[in-house]
Order: C-alpha cells, then sequence, then structure tokens
C-alpha cells in the first residue's frame, strides 16, 4: 500500500480492548496505532496531540463519554479526524447519539478483524459509508426528531443533487454514484460536495442523517 500509513487513536477504557485492537491494526501494512486513550477527556487531549486521521472511540468511558469526546474534538479541531465510535450493540441510543454527534460510522466490538481493518480503511478513505444498510436502519428509527418543517436545504438541492443524496443514502460511492447517473467520477464528486455543502454535513453519515431527520427520505 503506497502513500503516508492511517494514523490511528484508541479510545476505550478497558485495556484488553485496546490490546486487542492494537494488535489487530499494527499487523496491517498502511495502518499505524499512534497512541491510546482511557477517558474520554483523555481522548479529546490525545487526538490533540498527535493529530490522527481515524480514532476508534468507545461509547462508554468514564469522565466524559464517546458521545461527548466526539462532539470535543469534531467542534474544536480544524481538520478534525474520522471518528467511529466501538459499541456492543448496534441498537444502541448511544450509537445514534454518536452519529448524530458527527462520527462518520460505528463498529461492533464483536466484529471480526477484517470488518476493523476494513471500516479503518473506508473512513479513512471517506467517499462511502461505513455499513451503510445499519445507518438507514438507525436513522430511520430515529425519525421522530425530524422538524415540523423541512429545513431550507431540502428545496436548494437541485434535481440532480436530490438524485445523489438518495444514492449516498443507499451507499454507494462516488464511482457508484458516477456509474448510475452516467457522468463522470469528478462530477459526480462534485454533486456529492455540494450535496454536504448544502445539508451543512461533515461527512456522508451525517447527510444520511439529515435526509432522514429532514423527511427528505423517508422510512420503509
Amino acid at each position: 500500500m503506497s502513500g503516508a500509513p492511517v494514523r490511528v487513536v484508541l479510545a476505550d477504557d478497558e485495556r484488553m480492548v485496546r490490546t486487542a485492537l492494537r494488535v489487530i491494526l499494527d499487523a496491517e501494512e498502511g495502518i499505524e496505532v499512534v497512541g491510546e486513550a482511557t477517558t474520554g477527556a483523555e481522548a479529546v487531549s490525545v487526538v490533540r496531540e498527535l493529530r490522527p486521521d481515524v480514532v476508534l472511540m468507545d461509547v462508554r468511558m468514564p469522565e466524559i463519554d464517546g458521545i461527548r469526546a466526539t462532539e470535543q474534538i469534531l467542534s474544536t479541531l480544524e481538520d478534525p479526524p474520522r471518528i467511529v465510535v466501538v459499541t456492543t450493540f448496534e441498537n444502541d441510543a448511544y450509537v445514534y447519539d454518536a452519529l448524530h454527534a458527527g462520527a462518520a460510522g460505528f463498529l461492533l466490538k464483536r466484529a471480526a478483524a477484517e470488518e476493523l481493518v476494513q471500516a479503518v480503511r473506508l473512513v479513512a478513505c471517506g467517499d462511502s459509508l461505513l455499513y451503510p444498510a445499519a445507518v438507514r436502519t438507525l436513522a430511520a428509527e430515529h425519525a421522530a426528531r425530524r422538524p415540523a418543517r423541512a429545513p431550507a436545504w431540502v428545496a436548494r438541492l437541485t434535481d440532480r443533487e436530490a438524485d445523489v443524496l438518495r444514492l449516498m443514502a443507499a451507499g454507494l460511492t462516488n464511482a457508484e454514484i458516477a456509474g448510475r447517473l452516467s457522468v463522470g467520477p469528478a462530477t459526480a464528486k462534485t454533486h456529492v460536495a455540494a450535496v454536504l455543502a448544502k445539508t451543512g454535513a461533515r461527512d456522508r453519515t451525517q447527510a444520511v442523517i439529515a435526509a432522514y431527520e429532514s423527511g427528505f427520505i423517508t422510512p420503509g
């Protein structure tokens, strides 16, 4: 694998979990674990100091939980890392709150080694959703947060951008969107960037959540 390695910080209050994650990730070419944290507050400090590309963040930790730590990192750092929350249960309300706070995706603690590695590489790349079906399910389940009136960005989407947002929600990559719409990869990337800008989303996960909460996409 060419280029600089993906730099990862592990944040979990259980040493055995951190050790297991480190062993798996350090064995992979192109991935480097550069730091660890045992509390949410420490995670914020370590990330500020080391500026990793990806953070694997336990949802429930002492001092401040992974949700608050995610919020602090994303709101205070310029060009913040991609954060993946690590949880025991995928339908945990904490998971949706973490995604809502800006996490790029989530990973189950029982995930296989190859799933862990794939998750790190995928969020570092940033042009696809991590576990799109699970994200859609969570977003649909929490669609009750929908405002009484659709936000202004919905009306500002062009027809093509609306199509792109639906395809993003379906989990398609930039290349797949380009193929589906019969446009070039650069054009698809431009449309995706426009959707993120208009929805005020940091990444695809946030755009999908916005799509469901606004009523732009309805469950079912």
